[in-house]
C-alpha cells in the first residue's frame, strides 16, 4: 500500500493531501465543539456549521496560494510548516469573524481548540510521516561519518540528507566546544573517539570535511585515520566551492598532495611578474603535463601574448581551447596563438619568434619517459639535446630576452638516457650562456610531479580499483613529489632570478618511499594490504622489478656550492660545464651518430662529456636489439646452410 501511494504521480499526490487536510480540518471542528459545548449548549451547531463551511475552501485556498501543496512531505521545511501556521490562523481568524456575523457569542474557547487541533494534526501528522519516509530512506543509505563539524561539515551533512546515497550519523570534531552536544540532531564526538563511533553506529565510510585546513594538518589528520578498515574521502578545496566549480557533497579521493603534508608558499608576484607582464611569452611543449601548467599560470599574470608551441596537434587544440575558456570566464586580456611545430626544426622556431617578438621562452618540450627513452635512443636524444639547442639558438637569433629549460632531478648523475640527455641539453645552454649574454639562459631542476603523465599516482589507484596487484619496482625506491601547480609557478619565479647559465633547484620537501605511498593510498580506500602478515588482505604490492635506467632514488645536486635564492624553496648552483668550442664539438659528433643510429657510440659520448653518465642496459633500443635479432637469425640460418652444403659436398666426393 505503501509503496502504491509512493509510487502516484504528484498530482495525485496533492489531491490526495488536500484531501487529507480536510479531513483533519473536519475532525478538528467537530472535536472542538464536543470537547469545548456543553450539552445543553449546542444549539448553534447549524450556525457553526455554516461558519465553517465557508472558512474550510478560504483555508484551503490559502494553503493553496502559500505553496503548501507544493512541498515534498520527505523534504518538508520551515517554509511549509509556516504556511500551515498560517493557514491555521488565517482559519480561525476567519471563523470569529463569521461567528460575530452570524451572532454566535462565547465560542473563543472552541475557536482556540479547533486552531491548536488543526495545526497538531495538519502540521504534526506532516512532520511525522516526513519522520518516517526520511527514517526510511536513510535505512537505505550508507552510514558515514563527517570529519569537521564547522561550516562546511554542517553543509555537507544537510546536503547529504536530502540526497539518495550518504546517511551522516555523527560528526567528529577538535573543537571541544562542539564535541558531546548535536548538530542537525547529529552527535558530536571526540578525534579520539572515530573508532569507537565507527564501530557502534556501523559506520561505512569517512567524509573529511576540512576543505580550508593547511596540508600538513590534514596529513596529520589522515595519518590518525590510514589503519581504520574503512575508506576515507574528502570534500573540494575551498576554492573550488567559491568558485562554484563542484558543489559541496562532490565527493572525492583523498589527494596525494594531502598525503605528502606539504603546503605550497605564496607566490612573489613581483618574480611572476617579471618575466610575463605585458610581454610576449612562448612555451614550447605546451600540451604536455608542465607545460600546459605554465600556460594555466602565465595567462593569469598579464601576457601581452601567449604562444602555445606543441608537436601534437590534439595536445595543443586541447590546451588552446581550455586557456580560452579561462580567459573568457575570468574575463582576462591574453591573446593566444597555437602554432605547431617540432622542436628538432630552428628555422619554424626562429620564425614564430620573430613573427610574435617573442619575450620569454619556457622550454618544456621533451621526451620524458624514462623506459621509453630507453627504448628509443637516438631519437630521445636527438629531440631532448637537439631540441634544446635549436630553440635556444633561434631564441638568440630572434632576440629573445630570457630562455628557461624545464630539466628534471634524473639530470643528476643520471643512470638512463632520458637524465644524461637532459644533463647534456643543460650543459648545451650552460655553454651557449658563455657564448653570448643578450640571451639570458637558465635551467630549473625537480623531481616528480603529481598527475603528470607517467606518474605513479593515478596508476596505483586504478590498479586499487581493480582489485590489484599494485605494481612497485622496487621495495626500497624512493622519489621526491611536488604538484603540478607548485612546480610550474616556481619555474616561473626561478626563470625570473637568471642572470646567464643559472642551474636552479626546486626545494622538494621529504622523499616518498614509493611501497609506503602505495600502501597509505590502499589503506585510505579502505583496503588492507595482503602480505604474508596478512594473507586475507584485499591488495597485493607486487614488486616487478626496476626498469632499464631507473634508480632507487634521485638527487637534485652535483656539486656542494649551493646558494639561497630570494625565494625559499628555489636554490642556486654552480656545476661544471664546457666552453662552446667544446660543446660544438660534441655536438656535432652527435648529430652524425643519430643520423647512423649508432646507439652505443651514442652511450659512450653521452659517458665521455662532463654528465656523471653511468649506464649498464646495453642494447636495450628496440630497433638496435631487433636489428642484432635479426643478424643473428640471420647469421645462424647462413650457418645452417653452409653447413648442410658442406655435409653435401662430402656425400657427393664419398
Amino acid at each position: 500500500m505503501l509503496e502504491w501511494l509512493l509510487s502516484l504521480p504528484r498530482s495525485i499526490k496533492r489531491l490526495v493531501s488536500v484531501f487529507a487536510d480536510i479531513c483533519f480540518l473536519l475532525v478538528s471542528i467537530f472535536a472542538a465543539f464536543y470537547l469545548t459545548q456543553e450539552a445543553g449548549s449546542r444549539s448553534d451547531v447549524g450556525h457553526i456549521a455554516i461558519a465553517f463551511a465557508i472558512t474550510l475552501p478560504i483555508t484551503l485556498f490559502i494553503f493553496i496560494k502559500l505553496g503548501l501543496y507544493r512541498a515534498v512531505i520527505r523534504y518538508i521545511g520551515q517554509h511549509a510548516l509556516g504556511a500551515v501556521l498560517t493557514g491555521i490562523v488565517s482559519s480561525a481568524f476567519i471563523l470569529a469573524l463569521l461567528f460575530s456575523v452570524l451572532g454566535i457569542a462565547d465560542k473563543g474557547n472552541l475557536i482556540f481548540v479547533y486552531a491548536v487541533l488543526a495545526l497538531i494534526s495538519a502540521g504534526g501528522l506532516r512532520l511525522l510521516a516526513r519522520m518516517f519516509l526520511v527514517q526510511r530512506n536513510n535505512s537505505r543509505k550508507e552510514r558515514v561519518l563527517i570529519y569537521g563539524a564547522g561550516s562546511s561539515g554542517r553543509q555537507l551533512a544537510q546536503a547529504l540528507m536530502n540526497g539518495e546515497q550518504y546517511h551522516p550519523v555523527a560528526f567528529v570534531d577538535d573543537d571541544t566546544t562542539l564535541q558531546r552536544s548535536t548538530i542537525l540532531g547529529i552527535p558530536v564526538g571526540s578525534p579520539g573517539q572515530v573508532g569507537l563511533i565507527i564501530k557502534t553506529y556501523s559506520i561505512n565510510r569517512i567524509l573529511l570535511a576540512l576543505p580550508s585546513v593547511c596540508r600538513s594538518r590534514r596529513r596529520e589528520v589522515l595519518d590518525a585515520l590510514e589503519d581504520l578498515p574503512i575508506p576515507v574521502q574528502s570534500i573540494p578545496g575551498m576554492s573550488d566551492l567559491v568558485d562554484g566549480a563542484m558543489r559541496i557533497d562532490e565527493l572525492q579521493d583523498v589527494k596525494i598532495e594531502d598525503l605528502l603534508g606539504r603546503d605550497p608558499v605564496e607566490p612573489k608576484l613581483k618574480l611572476m611578474h617579471a618575466n610575463i607582464q605585458g610581454k610576449v611569452v612562448m612555451v614550447t611543449g605546451a600540451g604536455g603535463s608542465i607545460g600546459a601548467e605554465l600556460c594555466r599560470q602565465i595567462i593569469h599574470y598579464e601576457p601581452k601574448i601567449l604562444v602555445l608551441f606543441e608537436q601534437s596537434e590534439y595536445s595543443l587544440y586541447n590546451i588552446e581551447q581550455e586557456l580560452l575558456e579561462i580567459i573568457e570566464k575570468d574575463q582576462l586580456e591574453v591573446e593566444v596563438k597555437a602554432v605547431m611545430g617540432t622542436v628538432q626544426r630552428q628555422n619554424r622556431l626562429q620564425s614564430v619568434m620573430e613573427s610574435f617578438a617573442v619575450n620569454t621562452v619556457y622550454h618544456a618540450a621533451a621526451y620524458k619517459h624514462v623506459p621509453l627513452v630507453e627504448y628509443n635512443v637516438a631519437e630521445g636524444v636527438r629531440n631532448n639535446v637537439f631540441g634544446t639547442w635549436y630553440t635556444a639558438e633561434a631564441a638568440i637569433a630572434a632576440g629573445v630576452g630570457t630562455f628557461v629549460l624545464v630539466s628534471t632531478d634524473k639530470a643528476v648523475r643520471p643512470t638512463n638516457v632520458m637524465g644524461a640527455s637532459k644533463r647534456l641539453a643543460e650543459l648545451v645552454l650552460q655553454s651557449l650562456a658563455q657564448r653570448q649574454t643578450a640571451t639570458r639562459f637558465c635551467m630549473v631542476r625537480f623531481g616528480n610531479v603529481l598527475g603528470s603523465s607517467g606518474s605513479v599516482v593515478p596508476l596505483f589507484r586504478e590498479q586499487i580499483r581493480r582489485g590489484g596487484p599494485v605494481t612497485v619496482t622496487h621495495s626500497e625506491i624512493i622519489r621526491y613529489f611536488m604538484t603540478i601547480p607548485e612546480a610550474a609557478q616556481l619555474v616561473i619565479q626561478a626563470g625570473a632570478m637568471a642572470q646567464g647559465g643559472d642551474v636552479f633547484v626546486l626545494d622538494m620537501g621529504e622523499p616518498v618511499k614509493i611501497a609506503d605511498l602505495a600502501k597509505r593510498m590502499i589503506h585510505l580506500m579502505g583496503l588492507e594490504v595482503k602480505d604474508d602478515v596478512h594473507p586475507t588482505g584485499d591488495i597485493e604490492i607486487r614488486y616487478i622489478g626496476l626498469r632499464p635506467g631507473e634508480k632507487l632514488y634521485e638527487e637534485l645536486l652535483i656539486g656542494e656550492n649551493v646558494r639561497q635564492t630570494a625565494h625559499p624553496r628555489i636554490m642556486s648552483t654552480d656545476e661544471t660545464c664546457l666552453s662552446w668550442a667544446e660543446m660544438l664539438g660534441v655536438l656535432q659528433k652527435l648529430e652524425l651518430l643519430c643520423d647512423e643510429f649508432a646507439v652505443e657510440e651514442i652511450l659512450d659520448l653521452m659517458r665521455a662529456v662532463p654528465t656523471g653518465f653511468t649506464y649498464s642496459y646495453a642494447n636495450s633500443d628496440l630497433v638496435v636489439s631487433a636489428a642484432c635479432t635479426l643478424n643473428q637469425t640471420a647469421a645462424t640460418t647462413n650457418r645452417k646452410l653452409i653447413s648442410l652444403d658442406e655435409n653435401r659436398v662430402k656425400k657427393q666426393t664419398a
